[in-house]
This record gives C-alpha cells, sequence and structure tokens, in this order.
C-alpha cells in the first residue's frame, strides 16, 4: 500500500474526521457502490492444501485501474440524436424546419461516478490445450448522470459495471488489455475492450465529429439542428439562444463535444495521464477508429426491430446500437495551496483548490493535518486524481448511423490526504 493510502486510510477512520467530511461530499444526486470488505474472488481448489500453480496470495494487478477508486463527481455535455416517430412524436414549443423523423436532444449534465474501494481479487478464466490459466481482477462501478439543463435534475442514464485487467494471452497472442463492461437499463449491455498508455503532461484530447452519415467513406449528413443559431428546428432545447449567451453551450460545442474537455483543463497544471481507449467489435468507420480486440454488445428485441443497418455495416440481425468506443484520461492534477496558521491540537483542515470555472461544482479539496505547528500561512503543492472521459455510441435507425457523444470532467468528492512526505521540506 503506498504512502498516501496509509495515511488516508488513519485519518478517514477516525470517526471525527468522518464527522468532518460528511458535509463536503458533492452532488448527492448520485450513486454509490460498496464491496463488502470481506470479499476477495479466488479460485476454488480441489485440494485445499495445495494450489493449482504459484501461490496467489494477494490480488491479481489492476494496471491502470489502480485509479479507480471511491466516488468521482462532476459536470459534463450529452449530444445524442433519437428518433421521433408518427406514433408518439415530440411535442416542440415552436414551429419546426427540417427533417422531422429525428430530434437532436442536447444535456448538460452532472454526474457521480463511483467505484468500490477495493479490487474483486483473483478471478480464474481458465485455459485449454496450450493456453495457461488467466487470472483476472476488476473495480466493480455504478454511474449516474442527470440532465441539468433547465436547473432541475432529470435522470438520464444508469449505469452498473465492471472494469477489468485481462492478462496477456497466447490464444488468442493479445497483450494485456483492459476492459469495461456495462449494463444500460435502455435494454443493452457492452463489452468494450482495449489498452492503456501513460505519459507526462498534460491528455491530447482530439476533436469528435457528432454529425450522421451515410457511407464506409463517412459521408456525412448536417442537420439544421447542429447550427446552434437557429431556434426552429427539431431539437430539445429548441432555443439555445441563452446559453449562447452565458457560454454553455456554443456553436463549438456543438461541433465538437470534446471542446467541454479541453476548456475543463486549460488552466491546470496536469503533470502526469494515463489513457484508457475501449471499443466495442467490430470496428465501424469513421469514428470506431481503434482496432477491435474484442467485445461487442447485446440488445432486446425492441432495439432490434425498430433499427435498420446501413450499407456499409453488413449482417444480420439488424442493430440499433452499432457499436461503441469510450476514451478515459485518469490525470494527475497538481495544486498549490495556502495552509493558514496552525495550533497543536487543532482539528486536520479541509483546504479546498480554486474552483473550475468551466465546472461550476465545488472545488476538489485536500484534508491537511501539519504534523508541527504552522506560525503563519505557507503554500504547499499537492496532487489529485481528476477523471475525463469522452464516449461516442453508434445508433442506426433510418438510413444513417447517429453518434452519440457523452463527455465529463470528474473528480473526488472526498478530500485527498496528501503524503506525509510533502512535509518533509516544510519549516
Amino acid at each position: 500500500m503506498s504512502d498516501t493510502s496509509n495515511d488516508q486510510e488513519k485519518l478517514l477512520n477516525n470517526p471525527r474526521i468522518q464527522e468532518l467530511l460528511r458535509p463536503t461530499v458533492a452532488l448527492q444526486r448520485g450513486a454509490q457502490i460498496e464491496l463488502a470488505p470481506g470479499f476477495h474472488w479466488d479460485e476454488v481448489r480441489a485440494i485445499p492444501e495445495e494450489r493449482l500453480r504459484a501461490a496467489l496470495s494477494f490480488p491479481a494487478p489492476v494496471g491502470p485501474l489502480d485509479a479507480f477508486r471511491g466516488t468521482f463527481a462532476g459536470r459534463g455535455f450529452n449530444l445524442i440524436f433519437r428518433p421521433n416517430g408518427t406514433a408518439t412524436p415530440t411535442h416542440l414549443p415552436a414551429p419546426a424546419n427540417g427533417p422531422s423523423d429525428n430530434i437532436l436532444e442536447l444535456n448538460l449534465t452532472e454526474e457521480t461516478l463511483s467505484f468500490t474501494q477495493g479490487t474483486l481479487g483473483n478471478i480464474p478464466n481458465r485455459g485449454f490445450g496450450n493456453q495457461a490459466d488467466l487470472f483476472l481482477n476488476g473495480v466493480p462501478y455504478v454511474q449516474a448522470v442527470n440532465d441539468v439543463t433547465q436547473g432541475t435534475p432529470v435522470g438520464i442514464h444508469f449505469e452498473p459495471g465492471v472494469w477489468l485487467q485481462v492478462p496477456a494471452s497466447t490464444i488468442p497472442p493479445v497483450g494485456v488489455t483492459v476492459v469495461r463492461m456495462a449494463s444500460i437499463p435502455h435494454g443493452t449491455t457492452v463489452n468494450l475492450q482495449g489498452s492503456s498508455t501513460s505519459t507526462a503532461g498534460p491528455p491530447n484530447i482530439p476533436p469528435v465529429d457528432p454529425t450522421p452519415f451515410f457511407t464506409a467513406n463517412g459521408a456525412p449528413f448536417r442537420f439544421p439542428s447542429q447550427t446552434a443559431g437557429d431556434p426552429h428546428t427539431f431539437r430539445i432545447p429548441q432555443d439555445l439562444g441563452p446559453f449562447i449567451a452565458s457560454g454553455q453551450m456554443t456553436q463549438a460545442l456543438l461541433d465538437d463535444p470534446n471542446s467541454f474537455l479541453r476548456n475543463a483543463i486549460a488552466h491546470q497544471n496536469i503533470v502526469h495521464t494515463i489513457t484508457i481507449e475501449v471499443a466495442s467489435a467490430p470496428e465501424v468507420p469513421p469514428v470506431l477508429s481503434i482496432p477491435s480486440q474484442g467485445g461487442g454488445n447485446a440488445n432486446i428485441a425492441f432495439l432490434t426491430a425498430n433499427a435498420n443497418i446501413p450499407a456499409h455495416q453488413a449482417g444480420a440481425p439488424p442493430k440499433m446500437f452499432a457499436g461503441a468506443k469510450s476514451t478515459f484520461w485518469i490525470e494527475t492534477v497538481e495544486h498549490k495551496i495556502t495552509i493558514p496558521v496552525f495550533r497543536e491540537g487543532q482539528p486536520p483542515l479541509v483546504v479546498p483548490t480554486a474552483p473550475n470555472p468551466q465546472l461550476g461544482i465545488p472545488a476538489q479539496s485536500f484534508l491537511i493535518h501539519p504534523p508541527f505547528p504552522i506560525p503563519k500561512p505557507i503554500t504547499i503543492t499537492v496532487h489529485s486524481t481528476q477523471i475525463q472521459y469522452s464516449q461516442v455510441v453508434l445508433l442506426n435507425f433510418g438510413p444513417l448511423s447517429w453518434p452519440h457523444v457523452s463527455v465529463a470532467t470528474l473528480h473526488s468528492t472526498t478530500p485527498i490526504v496528501p503524503p506525509s512526505s510533502i512535509w518533509k521540506d516544510v519549516h
């Protein structure tokens, strides 16, 4: 266990500290998940005194997923073209121009993404022939998303699932991968598989184009609803004037939802980034443009009966949910915080960072307990973990594929306990 984890465990297990932290938890309209401390997945052995292979007295590694602990919360943006059938058409406040078979829904969102504090353990996947058994490990999670576009929260997404790390295999010849398995109440389950990379500095977040398209080469079909300044289109909200004035929804955001993510970190000092990129099979150009190593999705009958296959997606049965790709950036953010005067015997301090002007949520905070008195304010350097993600789901209806894009920036809802080493050079 790391120095930081030890320090955090000692402080957070103190009932006095738990009471201190209670009012600092942000965004209570979300969800949380907990794994019983005594639960540990492992193989069942035929001979209790022996193991089938080398001793596994510790959990299998989770690699980059180790950062997925506790509850994160924040703000985001969601863009989805949804069918507008003749049986139950969507009623809009003003007359609309353009094709009426779809509605572009735009959502300003707040969400929680909650992970268990512990991992599952050693999940045996049995090999056959020359393929040895593999031991997977993972972190269960639950995600809840609210639309807050008009101020009143409305739930628009709930997702329980598991992140896994899969060791390298010889059959098939694939290196270490990560997997996201999710269940979505619309009637879809997804399995996304991919890899991770680690780099110094901030992430490189590319643009994403949400324009629907016809063919394998991505010939786009742009709708009037994608013009932010037009108040008479098949869109929710129909009039974006107030949102354009406040900077919450702009033409740049509609053209590239990932601009929300880049704006959120524009003034942050990100010193390290882990990038996790996973996708379902098959690979679908142009937006699901990473090689798929496995995975897929399954849908209820309603989602297959009310869909068709565009020309570039051969095969049966038809799928409304054609595929998905998601990229998670796990960022280490460096902060400078000021510690006020601290006297011996004082309770620990909760010190917030400056709030993010883009997100409009409570700032990340730190639980500070100096090991000695501080006679005058000092500035120290601390680090936090931040999660950003961008997800593209391809929906099929009519003659088109419709990119459904969701993005968010999230930080820990619990004050972070810095490692004790931060006091080493403080005088």
